[in-house]
């Protein structure tokens, strides 16, 4: 429950940044860079919040190693195929919008742990294909940041390609110590005792997450 707090209240003050020296690189790169390249998607990866939230959201109350494997790969299918489009075919969209839809993908995964859609609506939506579609929208938010940046089209193929294998790589490094404190969490009776509590932390960091963005898009 601490990681879940520490990254609600996060939010307002990484705003998915790029440190200046990564923006210097991304600004001035030409030609293909592989290993900078697989170190900038694997950082992007750990350090974004968004993305990190929805995943516990997604793990949650996965207890079995091949569920997590088969939710995680939805999830990875999805962003690696809206990041490449994104950025190879230079599609696209707003970045204060789409970081709003990212942040309700974090509400509804809270939402649904609750059980809130059987509560409330009385059905319960496809999980599986729930999580391959925000991650579809997860994907063009990792888009839109390397497109502020007007990158070179020489060794673009390659450079995205490896973009994306370092968020892959981040992606493990950052689950696995997300599996693990879970893990551990669950051998305690606290863990379902406060379980309703740590899905509403998760809705609620959603909830800022769009607010946030929102205020950007109309502000901004």
């Amino acid at each position: 429950m601490t990681l879940i707090a520490g990254m609600v209240i996060s939010i307002p003050l990484f705003a998915h940044g790029v440190d200046d020296a990564t923006k210097t690189f991304l600004a001035g790169n030409e030609g293909v860079s592989i290993i900078p390249f697989l170190y900038i998607g694997a950082k992007h990866m750990v350090t974004g919040y968004d993305h990190l939230l929805f995943l516990v959201g997604v793990i949650f109350f996965l207890y079995r190693s091949k569920d997590v494997l088969i939710y995680v790969s939805f999830f990875t299918l999805g962003h690696s195929l809206t990041l490449l489009f994104g950025v190879l075919n230079d599609t696209h969209v707003n970045a204060y919008l789409i970081d709003a839809i990212i942040g309700l993908s974090i509400v509804y995964k809270g939402f649904d742990n609750l059980g809130g859609f059987k509560r409330v609506f009385g059905f319960q939506p496809n999980t599986k294909a729930a999580v391959l579609i925000f991650g579809l929208f997860h994907g063009f938010g990792l888009a839109t940041k390397l497109q502020e940046f007007k990158l070179s089209s020489d060794g673009l193929v390659e450079n995205i390609l490896a973009f994306n294998v370092g968020v892959e790589i981040g992606q493990f490094v950052a689950l696995l110590f997300i599996l693990l404190a879970i893990n551990y969490w669950r051998r305690f009776d606290s863990f379902l005792r406060f379980s309703t509590m740590t899905n509403t932390l998760l809705m609620s960091g959603g909830l800022m997450l769009v607010g946030y963005q929102m205020t950007g898009y109309f502000v901004g």
